[in-house]
């Protein structure tokens, strides 16, 4: 497959704002009235007073120009979270399928058109949001089974349009949760097909690895730690040594996936993949909230220090866990162990600086203490961490050699308020609407808020039309099949127009 992302623009661009994230003796720093030139897809210049000639200058004014955030677990769906935002327990409510419909035999709920519209909606928005490099994540409640080579495909078409760099591969598993006919959880296994999907991902991580120049790259994405057998993390695991590419497994992020992992074998999640062979420095595992000495893990055991010994990386995702009553306990403490901490959104909106403010606050609420974290290391999170979970160097900093992903953020709104320090006033009163404009790989990828090729109000016209489809769908695959009207509630009673 041939996938052409936009041409850059010829010669060198100078950029500059009241602020400029610069990058130096490995570490962030903030340059007052700086400068940033890039030429190609690669930064050349940061500091004051560029010498060299250029093509164009842009000046920004009351804004702070910084890098591009790296999201490990950036949602390409149309998010569910509010379907079961007020609607629990998820196993009455459809997010768990039933043994009937499993015995009913499991269909996609989307067509191969709506799949590839969602990505690329989903894609526009992760734009939107400074987020210049995505590994993406969509439920597979309402699949057959796992995601498709075809949809990433067009996922890879879409980011590749687009500008996005994207690490790209259908996620697959070997078994899944059931609710049996009395309420309680189950898992049924299909080894088989789970392994056959993984052989597809290889394939289709082999086949696209470095693809639109560089912006589209492989990754292996078994679903769920509580969804995958001991074989199926086995091959994964030695796929990802051989192709040298990540793998992420959702682990250690709720009270009944480590209850299953516990009672199956006998071991905690990490304690399990630690045996497995399966961490090194190529894991990420969203979402480690739920750990041995947690609050809701009485067992004693090493699970952080597990992770932290292989060199895999916690990706760190507040505002959905926040949303579902769970939080880390807390990002200073896991800093200060030692852990390798990067971030993902995993929710709609795909707004980071939400998801470090609300990550602030949760930090700051579980230590008891307001000096547990600081602005800085949530923001070096969604870049440097990033990055150095996907071992780019290249990434999530603004330095000479560094690829030019680059987000421009206002600071001029009237909702900012009075700006001391920039960083410290985006994750107090900023969100993802004040990114003004997204360079990725030298490619200006939106300007003033403008997507080219993207109408946005058509678009988010028909995400709802799709997503009212397949709300019409969930009693299909719901505990006792219920109708519509009693698995989502109405937060009032509603009078419908004569």
């Amino acid at each position: 497959m041939s996938l052409q992302p936009a041409q850059r623009p010829e010669g060198r661009i100078l950029l500059t704002a009241r602020w400029l994230v610069g990058h130096k003796d490995g570490r962030h720093r903030l340059y007052e009235n700086g400068e940033i030139v890039f030429e190609g897809g690669a930064v050349v210049f940061v500091g004051h007073r560029f010498p060299g000639e250029v093509a164009r200058r842009i000046d920004y004014g009351q804004a702070v120009i910084g890098p591009g955030f790296i999201d490990c677990d950036a949602l390409s769906d149309l998010d569910t979270t509010i379907l079961g935002y007020d609607n629990q327990p998820a196993w009455k409510k459809g997010r768990v399928w039933p043994r009937s419909y499993l015995e009913a035999g499991p269909y996609e709920m989307y067509s191969r058109e709506e799949l590839a519209f969602q990505k690329r909606h989903a894609f526009a928005a992760l734009i939107r949001n400074g987020i210049t490099t995505a590994l993406p994540i969509a439920s597979l409640f309402y699949r057959a089974w796992g995601e498709t080579v075809q949809e990433f495909e067009d996922a890879a078409e879409a980011a590749a349009s687009l500008g996005l760099r994207a690490y790209l591969g259908p996620a697959y598993r070997t078994g899944n949760q059931l609710v049996e006919a009395d309420g309680t959880i189950a898992t049924h296994y299909d080894e088989e097909r789970g392994l056959a999907e993984l052989d597809a991902a290889i394939d289709f991580a082999r086949r696209h690895e470095g693809a639109a120049g560089g912006l589209i790259l492989g990754m292996l994405a078994p679903d769920r730690i509580e969804t995958s057998t001991a074989e199926l993390l086995r091959r994964t695991a030695a796929a990802s040594r051989d192709l040298d590419i990540p793998v992420r497994l959702h682990c250690c992020q709720s009270k009944i996936e480590y209850d299953l992992v516990l009672a199956q074998h006998g071991m905690s999640p990490p304690e399990w993949l630690e045996s497995l062979g399966f961490l090194n420095e190529r894991c990420l595992l969203p979402h480690g909230t739920v750990v041995s000495g947690s609050r809701l893990v009485e067992r004693p055991g090493r699970d952080l220090e597990i992770i932290r010994d292989a060199g895999a990386s916690i990706v760190h995702c507040p505002l959905v866990s926040g949303r579902h009553g769970s939080a880390i306990d807390h990002f200073g403490r896991y800093h200060a162990m030692g852990l390798k901490l990067a971030m993902g959104t995993d929710t709609s909106p795909p707004d980071m600086v939400m998801n470090l403010q609300v990550g602030m606050i949760l930090a700051r609420t579980m230590a008891g203490n307001a000096a547990a974290v600081r602005s800085e290391d949530y923001y070096d999170a969604a870049t440097i961490g990033g990055a150095d979970a996907l071992r780019r160097p290249d990434l999530g900093r603004l330095q000479p050699g560094a690829r030019a992903d680059i987000v421009v953020f206002d600071l001029d709104r009237p909702h900012t308020g009075q700006v001391i320090d920039p960083i410290q006033t985006m994750l107090l009163t900023g969100h993802g609407r004040d990114v003004s404009t997204v360079v990725i790989d030298g490619r200006f990828v939106m300007e003033d808020r403008v997507i080219p090729g993207i109408d946005e109000a058509a678009d988010n016209a028909r995400a709802q039309r799709q997503f009212e489809g397949l709300m019409a769908r969930y009693p299909q695959r719901t505990h006792n099949h219920p109708p519509v009207s009693e698995i989502f509630s109405s937060s009032y009673p509603i009078e419908a127009a004569p």
